[in-house]
């Protein structure tokens, strides 16, 4: 995690750089936001020194985002605080339960939110997610995060993400999926009649029309209420067809499939037929071990501290 420590002191193009140089992959996102500015997002994300300095050479002011999951060796617990929602309460219940201590870091989001960062589990798919009503979001595979030093415009504010905490302890690997069953319980599945389902398909469908005009995470988004859609009952060919519809020249008919696919998976495992082999299974994750590359061993540990 010195890593980040170092990198958040740096300009925009150097950390990008480091970050690089260290085997994490990142890619760039608009100057004070979070749109990627390559056509293929996440899935753009390098290491190559000359790709990584191209990029800031033509986007100087470029967000610095890193690919969650495998791709990085990471995944993120991200606390929302917007509206009435305030995930610190969901964050500190879980805590609480024990569901999120390990830790390595932890980044206070511009918008007053929070990134807790973790160790991804070697070998194991570990899908994104969000509880919206618990104001939580989980960044595993499929995902991505902004970070320090990176900035956004608040008011009438230039705002950082900044690093609360540093652990210089091993952290401990995530159980995602017991988080998610705590902060957003599955609904028992409803017995619905044969044959099609209209009330299904409009859900769908009103998915699809929501999904076209979403600029970011679509495919975090698409997983998300692909989930609710199957754990309602639609089935999977009405779900496809309908979100089918939301196709752009970054959000590919094989992309859209794969997730939706890997999002009745999650909820009704053997249900749909698998075409695929899972993005992890038998990789070696780039960024394994990432986060005891630079140990500090003479450098104390930030107490933890209360959100």
């Amino acid at each position: 995690m010195s890593l980040f420590t170092e990198a958040a002191g740096l300009p925009l193009p150097a950390a990008a750089a480091r970050f690089a140089a260290f085997g994490v992959p990142v890619f760039p996102c608009v100057p004070g936001g979070k749109r990627p500015l390559t056509g293929h997002g996440f899935h753009d994300a390098s290491t190559d020194p000359a790709q990584v300095s191209a990029w800031w050479r033509r986007w100087p002011g470029a967000n610095i985002a890193v690919p969650t999951g495998a791709a990085s060796g990471l995944v993120v617990v991200d606390v929302d605080v917007h509206g009435p929602v305030d995930g610190r309460a969901s964050f500190r219940r879980a805590r609480d339960a024990g569901l999120v201590e390990g830790w390595e870091l932890l980044v206070r989001t511009p918008t007053g939110g929070m990134h807790a960062y973790y160790p991804a589990t070697p070998g194991t798919a570990q899908r994104s997610w969000q509880a919206g009503r618990a104001g939580v979001d989980f960044r595993g595979d499929g995902g991505y995060i902004v970070v320090p030093p990176s900035t956004r415009p608040i008011g009438a504010a230039t705002v950082g993400y900044r690093i609360l905490q540093v652990v210089h302890d091993p952290g401990r690997e995530l159980d995602a999926g017991r988080l998610r069953d705590f902060l957003d319980p599955r609904p028992p599945i409803r017995p619905r009649p044969g044959g099609r389902q209209s009330a299904g398909r409009e859900d769908a469908e009103r998915l699809a029309r929501w999904l076209d005009r979403q600029d970011t995470d679509r495919n975090l988004k698409l997983f998300w209420a692909s989930c609710r859609l199957a754990e309602g009952g639609v089935p999977f060919a009405d779900a496809l067809d309908a979100v089918l519809t939301a196709v752009k020249s970054d959000f590919g008919p094989r992309e859209i499939t794969a997730t939706v696919r890997s999002a009745y998976r999650a909820v009704h495992p053997g249900s749909v037929r698998r075409t695929t082999t899972s993005p992890t299974q038998g990789a070696s994750p780039v960024g394994a071990g990432w986060f005891d590359r630079r140990p500090s061993p003479g450098r104390p540990a930030v107490p933890r501290r209360g959100l």
